[in-house]
């Protein structure tokens, strides 16, 4: 066995240690939903005459409740963490230069990344959600990796032999798993903001399909099925965190932006040539930007500003998979 194919191997080990982080975090997630329902029954008044409900039921919402699981996502989180940091590490040894030169490379580590904020996010404040929402894009990343954007690990054409490639390329990855995070604990935010206004979709009959609503009726977010949110901390506090994380992740996208135009000119003589890719980390740019405007010196909060940082990390997204597989460019380096 060489050393891209150990590098490999790692990276499955890093999947399936992710994969037991994530089962860990959806049984945790689970528990927190029945202690929601049980605390929600102490709360509701009994019957006269009926039996008194256990105070140990009740739990303070919003306040963090760990268990087993909790545990063993964590450990799990931070062992699938540090394998992929070793098997990034062969990576680069067995190609003889940074590891993002390719779709594969560069969702290896932008896997990583998202990872290892997630491993700061859940030490501060554990949130299942969050957890399950990360480790489940993160499998999903690897293993889509693993079986189709694998390329050899070799050398890389010279345009790509710069320093730029570690520090433009290893921003835009950082920011990449920053924004992921974010994306995660938005959604969050807006799940635990329906609840706390009573405000569904599903409530409220439909003038068209609306034995689709009463299909899903059971899953309503004011509904019990979500009572786990009242277990997570306050939308307020949700948004802070979120806003925090936007705030980061736009700032190395901004050196991302900017780093590539220098890189371009050394590289082709120009600093902008509107190349699918470098209009693609513009749109992202100009989305995220608009997010920070409305959310700090236009008032926009909540949901509205929420939807804004959906669009950015689509964008995201959609610059890194559709751009480098279907639009041909100067930044085509996929590799397949």
């Amino acid at each position: 066995m060489n050393v891209a194919e150990l590098s490999d191997l790692f990276v499955w080990s890093a999947a399936t240690a992710l994969t037991i982080a994530l089962v860990a975090y959806a049984v945790d997630l689970a528990r927190v939903a029945e202690v929601a329902r049980a605390a929600r029954e102490v709360r509701e008044p009994v019957a006269v005459g009926g039996p008194s409900a256990a105070p140990a039921a009740a739990v303070t919402p919003g306040a963090p409740v760990r268990g087993k699981a909790a545990g063993i996502a964590w450990s799990t989180l931070v062992l699938g963490t540090l394998l992929l940091l070793v098997a990034i590490v062969l990576r680069g040894v067995a190609a003889g230069r940074w590891p993002t030169a390719n779709m594969y490379e560069f969702t290896i580590v932008g896997t990583f990344c998202a990872a290892a904020v997630l491993v700061v996010v859940q030490r501060r404040r554990p949130i299942a959600f969050v957890g399950v929402v990360v480790t489940g894009m993160s499998v999903l990343a690897l293993v889509l990796a693993l079986n189709t954007l694998h390329v050899q690990a070799d050398a890389v054409q010279p345009a790509l032999q710069r320093y730029w490639l570690v520090i433009h390329v290893g921003v835009a990855i950082l920011a990449t798993g920053v924004f992921t995070v974010a994306f995660a604990t938005a959604a969050l935010q807006v799940l635990r903001e329906s609840r706390d206004e009573g405000r569904s979709r599903l409530d409220r009959p439909w003038s068209k399909a609306d034995g689709v609503r009463q299909a899903f009726a059971g899953a309503r977010v004011t509904g019990p099925a979500f009572a786990w949110l009242e277990q997570v901390p306050d939308a307020r506090r949700l948004e802070a965190m979120s806003f925090r994380l936007h705030a980061v992740g736009f700032v190395l996208w901004t050196f991302t932006l900017i780093g590539g135009a220098i890189w371009a000119e050394e590289a082709w003589g120009r600093f902008w040539g509107w190349d699918p890719k470098e209009v693609g980390t513009f749109v992202a740019w100009v989305v995220y930007a608009a997010y920070l405007h409305a959310r700090t010196t236009r008032g926009w909060t909540g949901r509205r500003a929420a939807y804004i940082a959906f669009v950015g990390y689509a964008a995201v997204i959609a610059n890194f998979t559709v751009v480098n597989l279907f639009v041909d460019g100067l930044h085509s380096y996929s590799g397949l």
